[in-house]
């Protein structure tokens, strides 16, 4: 059975910037993320995804407070 994808992006234009999103944190988590061809493990694609969220949290966080936004600010 295919998988499915039911994440809707909800804002067309905000695609092309979560791709590359994703591919920055890859990189800086060290891995090689290639559109996810299935060369990575679960867990690797769930380090991805989960760190994109705290980082966007963290951007939000900082937007709400009137902060800029910078990596510094996020707690571990």
């Amino acid at each position: 059975m295919p998988a499915r994808n039911n994440n809707r992006i909800l804002v067309r234009d905000a695609r092309q910037a979560l791709d590359n999103f994703k591919y920055e944190i890859a990189n800086e988590l060290g891995l090689n993320y290639n559109g996810d061809l299935g060369e990575l493990t679960s867990r690797q694609n769930g380090y991805v995804g989960g760190y994109m969220v705290k980082r966007m949290i963290n951007q939000a966080e900082n937007q709400l407070a009137g902060q800029p936004n910078n990596q510094q600010n996020m707690s571990q």
